[in-house]
C-alpha cells in the first residue's frame, strides 16, 4: 500500500489524474491518515493554508412539495399540519434584517409546490432585490429549476433568462443526491433524474451563471457509486467550468422514511471528503458543511481537503429536520475561531469566491 499511496502522491504533483480505480482503491483502504495526508496535499496546491467563508443567511421559503423523497424530514403536503409557505414580502423583510446584519448573500431554496405560478419565484427574487440591492441571490436546485420550466411551459434557457432579470446571480448544488439510477429509485423515485441534474447545469453554466455541485452518501449507495458521482461532476466541470465548489451531504436519518440507516460515522465522512478533493481536480473548492458534518467535524475536515467552512447560514432548516445537532448559526467570531484553531488562515469570501478580507 506505500508503494500505491507513493503513486497517488506522484500523480497529484505531477498535475495527473486519479482513475475511478485508483479512487475505488483508496476508498478500501484504511489508513485513513495517509488518505488524508495526500488530499491535504492537493488541496495546499490549490489554496495553501486558506480556508474561505462567507457571511450569508438560509432562507428556505416552502416545505410544500409534491415530491416525497425518502430521505426528506422537511417536507410536507398542502395543508398538512406544520406546511408552510411565505409571501414574497416575508421573504424580502428576512432578506432586510439578514442585510442589516452583515449577510452578503441569500440562499433561498424550498419544496416544489404545487400550486405557485411562475409569478411567485419571480416576486420573490424581487422582494430580495428591493430588500437588499447588493445582496447575492443564490436560488432555486436544479430540482426547483425543472420543476419551474415544466410549470411554466418555459423552455430552461428562456427561464433562465426571466429568472436573472428579476434578480438570480448564483445557484446552489442541491438536488443533485446521489446520481446511480437504481439507487436514486430507491432514494428519491419522484425527483429529476441525475441526468437531467447534469443538463439543467450545463444550460445553467451556459447562460453564464455558476453553480455548486452537492452529493448526498451514507444511505443506500455504494463506494462504486460516489466514485461514479464525482466522475461524472468532474466531466461536466472540464465541458462547462461553472461549478465554484463540491459539497458531500452526510445523510441524516431522523424522521425519514429510511429510519432503518443510520448515516455514515466520522471516519467514512473524512475519507468520502478526502477522496472527493482526490478526484475533482478540477474543482478549487471543496466545502465542509458543518451544518450537516457538525462543528467539531468541519474543523477536522479542514485536515482532509477542505477548504472551505460555507459561512454563518443562519436558520437553516432542512438539515436540521432530519436530525442535524449543528446550530442553526454561526458567529463570523465563531468561524475565524474553529479555523485559526485548525492552523489555516481564514479569508472572507463573496459568493463568487472573490476575496473579501484575508484575517
Amino acid at each position: 500500500m506505500k508503494r500505491f499511496f507513493s503513486i497517488i502522491a506522484d500523480k497529484i504533483e505531477g498535475g495527473e489524474r486519479i482513475t475511478s480505480d485508483e479512487a475505488l482503491q483508496l476508498a478500501d483502504c484504511h489508513d485513513l491518515l495517509s488518505i488524508g495526508k495526500l488530499a491535504a496535499k492537493a488541496n495546499e496546491g490549490r489554496n495553501g493554508a486558506r480556508v474561505f467563508f462567507n457571511r450569508n443567511r438560509h432562507i428556505n421559503y416552502s416545505n410544500v412539495c409534491i415530491n416525497a423523497c425518502a430521505f426528506c424530514a422537511f417536507r410536507r403536503d398542502d395543508q398538512q399540519e406544520g406546511a408552510f409557505c411565505l409571501s414574497p414580502q416575508e421573504v424580502g423583510d428576512r432578506t432586510a434584517v439578514a442585510a442589516a446584519n452583515g449577510a452578503r448573500e441569500v440562499h433561498v431554496v424550498g419544496g416544489l409546490h404545487p400550486e405557485k405560478p411562475l409569478s411567485y419565484y419571480l416576486d420573490l427574487l424581487q422582494a430580495i432585490r428591493r430588500a437588499a440591492p447588493a445582496i447575492h441571490i443564490k436560488a432555486f436546485t436544479a430540482v426547483e429549476i425543472d420543476h419551474l420550466s415544466r410549470l411554466s411551459g418555459l423552455p430552461l434557457a428562456a427561464l433562465l433568462n426571466e429568472l436573472r432579470a428579476a434578480g438570480l446571480d448564483s445557484l446552489p448544488g442541491g438536488g443533485a443526491e446521489i446520481f446511480a439510477p437504481a439507487v436514486r429509485e430507491r432514494l428519491c423515485p419522484e425527483k429529476i433524474s441525475g441526468q437531467r441534474w447534469l443538463e439543467i447545469m450545463a444550460t445553467v453554466h451556459t447562460a453564464g451563471l455558476r453553480s455548486n455541485a452537492t452529493m448526498l452518501f451514507g444511505h443506500l449507495e455504494s463506494w462504486a457509486d460516489r466514485i461514479d458521482h464525482l466522475l461524472q461532476l468532474r466531466e461536466l466541470q472540464d465541458q462547462t467550468g461553472g461549478f465554484m465548489a463540491f459539497i458531500p451531504l452526510p445523510y441524516q436519518a431522523d424522521n425519514t422514511r429510511l429510519p432503518e440507516l443510520r448515516g455514515p460515522a466520522g471516519v467514512e465522512i473524512l475519507k468520502t471528503l478526502a477522496i472527493s478533493r482526490l478526484v475533482l481536480d478540477n474543482f478549487d473548492h471543496l466545502k465542509g458543511y458543518w451544518v450537516m458534518l457538525g462543528i467539531k467535524l468541519a474543523q477536522v475536515s479542514l485536515a482532509f481537503g477542505v477548504n472551505d467552512l460555507d459561512g454563518t447560514v443562519i436558520e437553516e432548516r432542512i438539515g436540521h429536520a432530519a436530525g442535524a445537532a449543528s446550530p442553526q448559526a454561526l458567529s463570523c467570531d465563531d468561524l475565524l475561531w474553529l479555523i485559526r484553531r485548525a492552523g489555516k488562515q481564514p479569508v472572507e469570501r463573496d459568493s463568487l469566491y472573490a476575496t473579501l478580507r484575508e484575517y
